[in-house]
């Protein structure tokens, strides 16, 4: 089976590689100046085809004699100034393989959407696959834009493409692997004293591309999977880190004044270029959410064992 990669040079991208190499012959699809860092040391060969998502023919030519697509290329952004390349990059660059897809004949694609295209509601905290999508203040451009691209992946089915559709939570790598889901350890080994309120969702890096592998391998065309290993409030996660890293861990509680003034702080910042953070008035009120991505039917389908966050931690250093 020959297997083409989207954004295979980038964090998930390079894990699904090492886990679809048992399944055939892996094809990379990067543009031109992109790091092959992550892929250092591969034990497989990789073919490799250099083009954009906005360019048909590259993705064409990319395409042709494939059996099957992973599409894990996309724009990973919380600051609103970047609204445009992330419907760009995620939104038409999605449009632009299925219709490529179509037209050279591959009829197989694994959509690697994300959490943030399930949608989020002020009033619900547990959402499943079936949550259908409103409206709402807590939906960031990032996770906009990954539900539209998600619909372009739908429609690729209506037309014809075998799907399958997946959205996994925060993924854990290395922090060597230095991705925009790294972050998070930053935070914790910068020593920062305050965490948010509310909860995240996480799975190991490793775990969640190994459930992708399994699904393809159990044919599950037309379904959904929420990919997740648990919800975990900001708090103990932030201290199981601390106590992996020999860090001290964030003590001091945000609440909701203190978080407005942390956002109005870290926009002025931004807009001088002395911050980086993604915090804004929107991650600012999902960061005080305790909601739980359920992660039961793939469970169900697969009888999934996942790394324990220590477990994770410790392999993340």
């Amino acid at each position: 089976m020959k297997i083409l990669i989207t954004g295979i040079t980038g964090l998930f991208g390079s894990y699904l590689a090492k886990e679809f190499a048992a399944l055939g012959e892996i094809h990379g699809f990067r543009r031109n100046n992109s790091s092959l860092r992550l892929l250092e040391g591969h034990r497989f060969p990789i073919t490799w085809y250099e083009g954009e998502l906005s360019d048909i023919e590259s993705l064409e030519a990319a395409l042709e004699g494939m059996d099957l697509v992973v599409h894990a290329a996309g724009k990973v952004s919380y600051d609103s100034k970047d609204e445009e390349i992330l419907h760009r990059t995620n939104v038409t660059g999605t449009a632009n393989l299925v219709n490529a897809m179509l037209n050279i004949g591959v009829n197989k694609l694994i959509h690697i959407s994300s959490v943030a295209a399930i949608g989020r509601s002020p009033e619900l905290m547990h959402l499943d696959e079936n949550f259908k999508w409103v409206e709402s203040p807590l939906n960031t451009d990032y996770g906009i834009s990954k539900y539209l691209a998600e619909l372009e992946a739908w429609r690729g089915e209506q037309e014809g493409l075998d799907l399958i559709v997946v959205n996994p939570s925060i993924l854990l790598g290395k922090i060597s692997d230095d991705r925009s889901s790294s972050d998070i350890y930053h935070y914790v080994l910068e020593e920062n004293s305050y965490y948010p309120e509310g909860d995240l969702n996480y799975i190991d890096v490793r775990d969640a591309a190994k459930q992708v592998r399994e699904l393809v391998e159990k044919g599950v065309w037309g379904e959904r999977f929420i990919l997740n290993k648990e919800r975990i409030s900001y708090k103990e996660f932030f201290e199981k880190m601390a106590f992996a890293f020999g860090k001290k861990a964030p003590s001091k509680s945000v609440g909701p004044l203190l978080l407005s003034a942390a956002v109005f702080v870290n926009t002025i910042l931004r807009k001088v270029g002395l911050s980086k953070s993604p915090l804004n008035k929107k991650t600012a009120m999902i960061s005080q959410q305790k909601v739980y991505f359920d992660n039961t039917k793939v469970n169900k389908l697969l009888g999934s064992s996942y790394y324990s966050l220590d477990e994770t931690l410790d392999w993340s250093k």
